[in-house]
């Protein structure tokens, strides 16, 4: 279940948040205008790296480095971006660790993919005897 300006979250409040291309486990800390503001306490996905404008391009002129948003940092959300958060919140330096790793795995798959991806199509274009 996502909030909305008719259903707003109450403060205290633990939720899920996104944050640009970052998920994360924050405390509803104020509630009225058009969006919250969450304080940060643990990282669920750290966000991505690039430009998001092209995706998966590394050849634009700005690739963008992004940062996890620190402990106890606070942000304003849409209350569309909100859901409540379920279980323990994890510990932050913990949930930062893993999230990174988790995103330097996804990017390592990616890379070997596109490897894989390599090696398929020289096959294939020998077949086509080009």
């Amino acid at each position: 279940m996502h909030y909305s300006s008719e259903n707003l979250p109450q403060l205290d409040q633990m939720v899920k948040m996104i944050y640009r291309t970052g998920e994360y486990a924050g405390k509803v800390v104020e509630t009225g205008g058009p969006r919250a503001v969450v304080q940060v306490l643990a990282v669920l996905k750290h966000p991505q790296q690039g430009n998001l404008h092209y995706p998966y391009n590394p050849d634009v002129p700005v690739f963008h480095e992004r940062r996890a948003l620190s402990f106890n940092e606070k942000a304003l959300v849409t209350y569309t971006d909100l859901e409540p958060y379920v279980g323990t919140i994890p510990d932050y330096k913990e949930s930062l660790v893993r999230a990174l790793e988790e995103e330097a795995e996804a990017l390592d798959r990616l890379r070997r993919w596109a490897e894989r991806g390599l090696e398929t199509l020289a096959i294939v274009k020998q077949d086509y005897r080009l």
